[in-house]
């Protein structure tokens, strides 16, 4: 038995732990890098204890700092999360060498499904479909595209170690073949050390559903239903769902069946996820699902299979590290209503959904509750005011509705990511809203390719609104605080004698510089000149008038840049200094820069050399996914500015182009 528990881990998922051990009554510690020192997390706990510095490798990968950490505060045992050290056999090992408890599967169970080659064999042997494909040892590259020729063409290389999409090649042609598997055993030996891979046949048209397992120690295994997560980018999920669109009771019935089988070969305990691609062509069917591969621990979009059951899947993995019985038996379970999770992330859709970075200078998110029919949810490990940095993964929150229809809790979900408001670097809030608006997804028909086929228009920027530059030179003027009839000169800002007070506000998005005309129609209100948008401030707020429409809008101003929140959407808009100097910096076609911090993990290029618009010149790895930069013009390059190896910030010029002939 234990009292207190240690989280090794970051984030939302530490403050998800964090929360549900303090209502059962147990102690937590935090633990925490250089750069964590003020995280949600560390303040959600009743301890912390710093293990290292920033990066990944020196802090929450050090096992040793973290088993003295829990041995220190008198921590029992120890959730890991997921990520980091929570699929990690060896450090399982060691926890319980050290006499503490893991709150996860054994270390055998690990093993066994750690290796995706090795999994699907062991789950062919237990009598789990599988994906057709080759999973053997042997790696000669001529060998692998032998056996893809096998298999038929299309193929997915993935790596043999890992998940969340890295070191995976989808190859539509047999030519495409040798660069695809350099690619992912670069990825590979980049994410997880391992450079092998395995070969499977791509469905043409999968679904990604996935099975909740839970297991305790002694012998007893249910599944929680099902979560689809086909809708993916790069093989990363961006909106989960359950239950899954479409599925026939009796299609459930067999793949969790299926689900149970492959926990009790490995001899599972705790929380699992089996992972299940199927061919959604012809809708979900008996014989076309088959095993992908098994996460031993948590996953991220567990909130979707809470909303549906009611359930606390922390709590559960409490109750079973103490050595309980399962709560509930397979009778027992019941689906109540539809969920969905968005993943809101500091990233740029329009951009290839580069990670980003900055101060969130301002985070809000409409009223939340928990594990209520018709209700919404937050999981979110950060807080206005902290720092989103190159070093962990962009994730912002999980924004969690619940309806008693599919429909219900698509509306809900719609309606909280326009109300979320997030300042002080770029999202993925367009691209989420616009996927709720796909007609396709909100029909249900899903499956892993839709982000793809449509990304053009999803990642699309929408015109501005014309009440946007309004508010922007509103706020970026000072006219919209103090509120107007708070003092008594108030009322006579911008009065004149002579005619209607006007303003010229200038105002820069995206590099277009703007000029915005303001004529004051009264207190507190101004209009712009030639236009029927007008905007107001009273006690409540800014109130938008468009052609005699009234709402509600947000907007606000942090140093020189003004954000305006409209539909879910973020316009930001830069206030130029008077006395800057007129000429833009920068090296525009000539040159190469860093969109985001990273390593340069390939260059290839060298100066003098002659290359074409379009050609690869430099490999960036972010993030752990490596980003290819290329020349942005015919040209030669004139000067290399950055080596192989070397860490660079966002910007950093990284070669440059000599200039064009006039």
């Amino acid at each position: 038995m234990f009292d207190k528990i240690l989280i090794a881990n970051r984030g939302e998922i530490a403050a998800r732990v964090i929360t549900t051990a303090r209502r059962m009554g147990l102690k937590t510690v935090a633990v925490h890098s250089d750069a964590d020192a003020e995280a949600v997390h560390v303040r959600l706990a009743d301890e912390a204890v710093c293990i290292g510095p920033a990066p990944v490798g020196e802090s929450y990968l050090r096992t040793e700092a973290i088993i003295e950490a829990a041995r220190a505060t008198g921590a029992g045992a120890i959730h890991p999360g997921y990520g980091f050290l929570s699929e990690n056999p060896d450090f399982v090992e060691a926890v319980e060498a050290a006499g503490l408890v893991f709150m996860g599967p054994p270390a055998s169970a690990i093993r066994a499904m750690g290796l995706k080659d090795a999994a699907k064999t062991r789950m062919e042997e237990a009598g789990v479909p599988v994906v057709p494909g080759y999973h053997g040892e042997g790696q000669d590259a001529d060998l692998l595209a032998e056996e893809a020729g096998r298999i038929g063409y299309p193929v997915l290389i993935k790596a043999r170690a890992g998940g969340g999409g890295k070191g995976m090649r989808l190859v539509e042609r047999a030519e495409d073949f040798a660069d695809a598997l350099t690619g992912a055993q670069a990825e590979g030996l980049a994410s997880f050390g391992d450079a092998a891979v395995l070969v499977e046949k791509y469905v043409t048209s999968p679904r990604h559903v996935e099975i909740q397992v839970f297991a305790d120690s002694h012998g007893n295994v249910v599944h929680l239903f099902e979560r689809d997560c086909s809708l993916q980018r790069r093989h990363q999920k961006v909106i989960e769902e359950a239950p899954a669109p479409g599925m026939p009771e009796h299609v459930r019935a067999a793949m969790g069946a299926a689900a149970v089988e492959a926990a009790r070969a490995i001899g599972y305990v705790g929380a699992g996820t089996v992972e299940f691609i199927a061919d959604g062509a012809q809708g979900l069917r008996e014989d076309g699902f088959w095993f992908m591969e098994m996460n031993t621990r948590l996953q991220v979009e567990h909130p979707v299979t809470e909303a549906i059951t009611g359930l606390d899947l922390v709590e559960w993995q409490i109750r079973v590290a103490r050595g309980e019985e399962l709560p509930l038996a397979q009778d027992e379970l019941r689906i109540d209503g539809h969920a969905f999770e968005a993943r809101l992330y500091a990233e740029d859709a329009e951009r290839g959904f580069l990670p980003a970075t900055g101060r969130l200078e301002r985070l809000r998110f409409p009223e939340a509750a928990r594990f209520e029919l018709g209700a919404l949810r937050v999981d979110a490990g950060v807080v206005e005011g902290d720092e989103i940095t190159p070093h962990y993964d962009p994730m912002i929150a999980k924004v969690i509705a619940h309806g008693a229809t599919r429909e219900e809790a698509m509306a809900r979900l719609s309606g909280a990511l326009e109300a979320t408001q997030v300042g002080g670097t770029v999202t993925n809030l367009g691209f989420l809203a616009a996927l709720l608006r796909h007609e396709g997804f909100r029909a249900g028909e899903v499956d892993t390719g839709l982000i793809g086929r449509d990304l053009d228009a999803l990642t699309a920027k929408p015109a501005m609104p014309g009440h946007v530059p309004v508010l922007a030179a509103l706020v970026a003027s000072g006219l919209d605080h103090p509120p107007m009839g708070e003092g008594p000169w108030d009322a006579l800002r911008g009065f004149r004698h002579w005619g209607p007070s006007e303003i010229h506000v200038a105002l820069e998005h995206e590099g277009e510089t703007l000029d915005v005309a303001l004529l004051r129609d009264g207190p507190g209100s101004w209009h712009r000149e030639g236009t029927e948008t007008g905007v107001s401030r009273d006690t409540k707020g800014l109130e938008v008038t468009v052609a005699g429409r009234r709402f509600r809008a947000e907007a606000a101003r942090h140093g020189q840049t003004v954000t305006v929140w409209d539909a879910g959407r973020a316009w930001v808009f830069a206030i130029p200094d008077p006395l800057a100097a007129a000429e833009a910096a920068g090296a525009g076609g000539n040159a190469i820069a860093a969109p985001m911090p990273g390593l340069v993990k390939r260059m290839r290029a060298e100066a003098g050399q002659a290359v074409e618009k379009g050609q690869p010149l430099a490999i960036l790895e972010a993030m752990k996914m490596e980003h290819t930069l290329t020349a942005p013009r015919d040209g030669v390059v004139a000067e290399i500015l950055a080596q192989e190896g070397s860490q660079v910030a966002d910007g950093d010029l990284l070669l440059t182009l000599e200039p064009e002939d006039e």
